[in-house]
């Protein structure tokens, strides 16, 4: 309770100074388009399993896929009766990056499908990985890793991690490049990951100061058109752009986890006049700025400072804390860091605020 309380405290104390130097720069604001990974998938076995593979009774899909590769290789066992517990079959999942070039390899995820027990020491045999349209881009095939155990006795048995699903790293190789050409776009839409219209603004002024005006455009709160100049080469543009920084504007938000009762607040959340009754303690925060004058001939300008009190009162049950005035997010901390209140009872707190319509925050429940 007291380290989840410092955090937040540590958090209030550091909001006021995100709003001055939190600069980001561009490429942690936006996606380009067309720059995306592709996903893809196969079926596969994993072979040399130490007896911990498919049941093939209660698995036939990996008798006929164990058949069907023998006779590719050229041996016949249709008319064979055999059983191996060391062949399992799996799921092969994998990410294709943007501008990955044939012959290049990505890492593989591995995942029983069977009633496997264990994929230790097995090998995963070559399996054509497809796109949603059906094409095969990779091949992966090599050693699955397992971060995971199983051990079991006559009448015990432990189980650490997930023994059926493993890796490949660099298990795949890329067969077939994605048809996209970066150089031949006069444009693209950067697409904010958070979007909103100030930022987005934001974002158009930066670009047009560095690369000229009217070469970016806003579309909407999650889009802003940029305008290739000509001649210019397509990827030096992203490159000399992306390094630019703007500070974003964040909507005032509170996120509550409460099955684990952590509370993160963002630097724009205020409060406005409530009362708030808190088991037998109370708080009280009053807010009386005070003006500072220069001296007569000292020049400068007159400077209004912000001045806090915080009132906590133990001793009379039942009293009720009144916050007369718009308050900051340092100050609802430090005023439920001197109640003592539990993580609990700060999510409750402001499930109330929020519907006395006090709490100017989105509230998002986790």
């Amino acid at each position: 309770m007291r380290l989840c309380l410092a955090l937040l405290s540590f958090l209030a104390v550091l909001a006021p100074l995100g709003a001055e130097a939190g600069e980001v720069r561009l490429k942690d604001l936006v996606t380009v388009e067309g720059v995306r990974g592709n996903d893809l998938i196969g079926y596969g076995l994993v072979v040399g399993l130490d007896g911990t593979g498919d049941t093939l009774r209660n698995s036939p899909y990996t008798e006929e896929a164990l058949q069907s590769l023998l006779q590719r290789l050229g041996v016949n066992v249709a008319e064979e009766n055999f059983r191996p517990d060391n062949v399992a079959a799996v799921l092969v999942t994998a990410s294709l990056p943007a501008f990955a070039r044939a012959g290049s390899q990505i890492d593989v995820t591995v995942s029983s499908i069977g009633d496997a027990d264990d994929l230790r020491g097995g090998t995963l045999v070559m399996t054509p990985l497809t796109a949603a349209n059906g094409e095969v881009f990779a091949v992966a095939q090599g050693p699955v890793l397992i971060s995971g155990f199983q051990a079991e006795g006559g009448a015990a048995s432990v189980t650490q991690g997930t023994p059926t699903v493993g890796t490949i790293p660099a298990g795949a190789r890329v067969e077939r490049e994605v048809d996209f050409r970066f150089g031949d776009l006069r444009g693209v839409d950067l697409a904010l990951k958070n979007p909103d219209f100030t930022t987005a603004a934001r974002i158009e002024e930066v670009l047009n100061a560095s690369l000229g005006e009217r070469t970016a455009e806003v579309l909407d709160a999650g889009t802003v058109y940029l305008h290739f100049p000509g001649g210019e080469n397509p990827a030096r543009v992203m490159s000399a752009i992306e390094r630019l920084t703007l500070t974003p504007d964040t909507p005032a938000r509170v996120v509550v986890d409460q099955r684990s009762g952590t509370i993160v607040l963002g630097s724009e959340v205020r409060i406005s006049a409530v009362a708030i009754a808190q088991g037998n303690l109370s708080i009280a925060i009053a807010e009386t700025p005070v003006a500072s004058q220069p001296g007569a001939f000292a020049g400068g300008q007159t400077a209004i400072l912000p001045r806090t009190s915080i009132a906590v009162d133990e001793g009379r049950p039942g009293s009720v804390a009144l916050m007369p005035e718009t308050v900051t997010l340092s100050d609802l901390v430090s005023g439920l860091n001197a109640l003592g209140v539990t993580p609990r009872e700060i999510i409750d707190i402001l499930k109330s605020m929020k519907t006395a319509g006090a709490l100017h925050a989105d509230l998002v429940l986790q």
